[in-house]
């Protein structure tokens, strides 16, 4: 279901709908009243929800539209403002499941091959949730990774069997000295309530951040994980020293990665070419934050679609580091985690309420 008060956008997005096979068009309505008054009836799997039309806007119509349809897809749609990114992270707190930011003109719209690929693969996946777990197999001694071979490279970039077993690696037995977390789709969510149970890491460590999002967005973000954290949390500013009690967010449209400089870890910010169509992208963060940590470098890989994340966790791995991944369960799509996690990667597991009090155990004091 679309409900957008732009004829041209409608027009557009019905298009790219009915042109994949897999994809049908339920409706195409005008506004959030509209929308309210034919959900039951029509009963969509995602529903494309403008922010601002008029008689009833995306975020009063919301609640409504869950209220009669409990479980619904809700993509929240907006150009991009510093208004409508704060609207639509309200959004996510009160149930819509994502945001797409549209560009900032119809024209612009149907001109962008990027922004229709992004919205098609966001129904697809969020259309598709619901597969079994695979079954968790603790392994105590695993065998050394080795550097992967260039067709084993390639292969990162595919989804492993959905049913196989995840074989977990040992823990660390040292406290790390950095946190690298990765998160796309439905991460804001989970940022939110992971950085409520860390304060003690965040206060012992530096805490990095890549989470998908575009220019403002990923400002707004900061502030709100700075209110609930209670510590220092903005966008990363190139050249800084990298310290404890800070949390540092990847700008929107750049990549954020880390380097040594005169001993000091501090942060680099670069405008290079999107990596696995994301910009900031996952990868280079925690690629880099294997060659400045090595063995002292924590990754978590929480809920997103695709698969960044998944060669920089090897390079974690492989240089003596662990990487924690957030379950299919709670995770809005588990394309990211699931990666790292099939890949035979990760340390642990678990769901977004258990990943708070493992990272505040890992991060204690040093263990005999």
């Amino acid at each position: 279901m679309i409900a957008d008060d732009a004829i041209v956008v409608r027009g557009l997005f019905a298009r790219w709908i009915e042109a994949e096979p897999d994809m049908a068009l339920v409706a195409s309505l005008r506004n959030g009243r509209e929308a309210v008054e034919q959900i039951e009836r029509i009963k969509p799997d995602v529903v494309i929800l403008d922010v601002d039309m008029p008689e009833l806007d995306g975020i009063t119509a919301l609640p409504q539209l869950l209220a009669k349809c409990p479980g619904v897809t809700v993509i929240m749609a907006s150009t991009l403002t510093r208004r409508n990114a704060e609207i639509s992270l309200r959004a996510l707190s009160l149930g819509a499941t994502d945001y797409i930011p549209k560009p900032s003109s119809q024209s612009d719209v149907g001109a962008a091959p990027e922004f229709r690929r992004d919205l098609i693969e966001k129904i697809r996946q969020l259309g598709r949730r619901g597969h079994k777990a695979p079954s968790l197999t603790p392994v105590a001694d695993a065998p050394p990774l080795a550097p992967p071979t260039a067709p084993q490279a390639k292969a990162l970039h595919h989804y492993h069997p959905p049913h196989a077993p995840i074989v977990l690696r040992p823990l660390p037995t040292v406290a790390p000295r950095a946190l690298l977390i990765g998160a796309s789709t439905g991460g804001p969510q989970a940022l939110n309530k992971l950085v409520t149970d860390i304060g003690a890491v965040i206060e012992r460590v530096p805490v990095l951040i890549t989470q998908h999002m575009p220019p403002t967005f990923t400002a707004i973000l900061a502030e709100h994980l700075g209110r609930l954290s209670k510590h220092t949390a903005r966008e990363a500013v190139h050249g800084e020293e990298i310290v404890a009690g800070t949390i540092y967010l990847a700008p929107g449209g750049r990549h954020m990665t880390v380097a040594q400089r005169n001993n000091v870890p501090v942060i680099e910010i670069t405008n290079t070419a999107p990596i696995n169509f994301c910009k900031p992208a996952v990868d280079p963060l925690f690629s880099s934050a294997a060659i400045v940590w090595g063995p002292r470098a924590l990754a978590l890989v929480l809920t997103g679609m695709g698969h960044d994340g998944l060669a920089g966790a090897h390079d974690i791995v492989h240089a003596g580091g662990h990487v924690l991944a957030q379950d299919e369960a709670s995770s809005v799509v588990w394309g990211m985690p699931g990666q790292v996690a099939l890949a035979g990667l990760c340390s642990a597991v678990l769901p977004i309420d258990d990943i708070g009090a493992k990272l505040n155990r890992l991060f204690a004091a040093e263990r005999a």
